[in-house]
């Protein structure tokens, strides 16, 4: 696993830094938002250090499919299937990354308009 000690995400995902888990295995932590923008939203990280998706390589292709299939089984676990959920990534500042390692936010427990934003 490359690290990034200045990470908030990397120190919540090595237990550093205390979070609201909902879920952690050997290469996914899930938390709840200290931010919410509903009333479920967590968010996924994948414990490889990815600052954002403009780092991406084809390396990564797994951790990825890794972290979506967590988001769906974890979303099945919270019951939001039933009326649906929003599965987000932001990506650079003007989109509004302010972490810089890559994440998902699952959103559901209201409807969401379309477009977002």
């Amino acid at each position: 696993m490359v690290s990034n000690d200045r990470c908030l995400f990397c120190r919540i995902a090595s237990g550093e830094i205390t979070a609201k888990k909902v879920y952690e295995d050997a290469d996914v932590v899930a938390f709840e938002d200290i931010n919410p923008q509903a009333p479920t939203h967590v968010l996924i990280v994948p414990r490889k250090h990815i600052p954002s998706l403009d780092d991406l390589t084809d390396a990564d292709a797994q951790v990825v499919g890794t972290v979506l299939t967590r988001a769906a089984q974890i979303a099945r676990n919270l019951h939001l299937e039933s009326d649906g959920y929003r599965l987000v990534i932001n990506n650079g500042e003007a989109a509004g990354q302010t972490v810089f390692h890559i994440h998902f936010h699952i959103l559901g427990g209201r409807n969401f308009g379309w477009p977002p934003g």
